[in-house]
This record gives structure tokens, sequence and C-alpha cells, in this order.
């Protein structure tokens, strides 16, 4: 399979900042591959240095068989974090500014949601509605490879469900996307995940690759707010799920010394991390390897 986009070794700097260091990755037509990461990794660095809005310090970026160029974006489709729509416009001249650019003659229907407001400002249509039309605009071309920056974020359950309805139609169809999220439910939807920390890569696989071999412990404990503060004492990464405490990457010994001194009686039981705790995990061994 060839690759749409591929990035080898690439790194990226500003000054003595290093943004982006010595990352690699590809993504193959109708895949849909998860880049995440916590604010500051360097997602939307190297986002922008596949799509050639930046250009690498060092390393190697093939987009579509070619070095990234103005002349490929026919073939992409974007959605940055700021959506990239002009406020000031309406709906329609939105979508009809970006047929004109891309010469799309036949322009699709828009959707009822955004014909329903199609002839306001941008600036006074809803975030999820502006999400919408910015997916939309993203399509009109029919473009082999998506890139989508934070694409749902602010926007209910209900419509980030619809835009992900989206992104999985076009894979379908063919379509590589390449997608940051912060929701780990979406980051799941994913075929495959590459995790960044401090602009390097950490993980990557399937979610099931990256959970592998990791653990919690869930406490049940009737007094659930005193174990939570046990556990938190003793220094643990404790987090709560509904009335639950629990505690990613730590023997179960441990865990009970913790809840012993403070004084608290639970059961625990041991079962498999989920994504999320996983890359908490993986994000802080990273920070202490370059401390």
């Amino acid at each position: 399979m060839t690759a749409l986009v591929h990035a080898d070794g690439v790194t990226k700097t500003f000054g003595d900042l290093t943004a982006v260091d010595d990352m690699s990755l590809s993504v193959g037509p109708g895949e849909i591959v998860g880049l995440l990461g916590a604010n500051g990794a360097g997602k939307t660095t190297f986002l922008r240095v596949l799509l050639g809005l930046e250009v690498a310090t060092s390393g190697r970026v093939q987009v579509l068989g070619s070095a990234p160029a103005v002349s490929d974006r026919h073939a992409l489709g974007y959605v940055p974090q700021g959506l990239g729509l002009s406020q000031a416009l309406t709906v329609r001249q939105n979508v009809e500014f970006v047929a004109d650019t891309f010469g799309v003659r036949e322009v699709p229907a828009l959707p009822t949601a955004l014909a329903d407001v199609a002839d306001a400002p941008v600036a006074r249509v809803g975030l999820g509605r502006q999400r919408q039309l910015a997916f939309h605009c993203a399509l009109l071309h029919a473009p082999r490879l998506l890139v989508l920056d934070e694409p749902t974020s602010g926007v209910d359950p209900l419509a980030r469900a619809r835009l992900w309805d989206t992104i999985h139609a076009q894979a379908e169809s063919g379509v590589g996307v390449l997608v940051t999220t912060h929701y780990m439910q979406e980051a799941e939807q994913c075929g495959r995940l590459v995790i960044m920390s401090q602009g390097r890569e950490v993980a990557h696989g399937t979610s099931d690759d990256i959970t592998a071999g990791t653990r919690a412990v869930v406490v049940h404990a009737e007094d659930w707010a005193a174990a939570f503060a046990a556990l938190d004492a003793a220094g643990l990464p404790v987090v709560l799920s509904g009335r639950t405490s629990r505690v990613a990457g730590t023997p179960v010994d441990d865990v009970r010394a913790a809840l012993s001194t403070g004084g608290v009686d639970g059961r625990v039981e041991e079962v498999g991390a989920t994504l999320e705790e996983t890359m908490v995990l993986v994000e802080r061994a990273a920070r202490r390897s370059t401390d």
C-alpha cells in the first residue's frame, strides 16, 4: 500500500525550542490514524510540517509521493483548530469561496442543518454548525487525504458522533485520515494511534497494542471520598470513576498499603488500564526520562 503521507525523522525547531523531535509517521488510503498527546506535545506543529505550512528543520516528508507543495492542495482536505472559516461571510459564501478556489463546478447541496442558516454570517452560527461547515468545505473538492486538527473540540457528544460518521464514511471510500483528538472514545475509533510527548513519539500501534500489559487497580470502598484521599496522600496516580477510585501502573500491594495507612476499608481488584490511563503513564515516563 502506497502511503498518502509519509514522514521520516522529522524535526522542527524554533530557535532553542524543539517542537517536533525525530517524528516518523505514515497514512495509507482508507486508514484513520490518530495523533494524541497533551497540549504542547507538538501535534499541531507536526501537522503543519506535513502540510507544508512549516518547513522541517531536518527529516523527510512526502505527501502524495512528493514534497509538500501548494500544487497538491487540491488533493488535501484540512480542518485546522481554528476551522479556517471567514466569520464575516455567510455560510453559503464560505462554501462558494472554497468551491471557487478549488474549481469545483458541481457544489454539493448543504446539509439540512447548514441550509437552515445558509445566509447567516458564520460568526452568528453555533460552534457545532461551524465545525460541520468546516468539514463540508474540506470535502468539497473530493480530497484523497484529510488532515483534521481537533475537529470536534467544543461540540456536544451528538455532534461529535455525526462528524465521526463523516470521517468513517470518507475512510471507507478510500480517503486517508490523520486526526488529532483529546477524546479517548474518538481515539479508540482510529485504526492506529501515535502518542506524542515533548515533540517525540512515545507509543504507537492500535489501542489494544498500546494498553497491552498495563494494569490498573480499582478500589471499591463505602467511604469512597476517604479512599480517594488516602490514595492521593500516598502520591499514587489516582482518579475517580463514579464512586470508585482507579490507580494505574501501581502494584496492588502498594494500593492496599495506602488504604491501610489512611485507615480505609476497601475491596481492590486488578483490571486492564484504559487508553487514557496508559497515555498518562507513558507521558509521565517520557517526561522523567528527559528531566
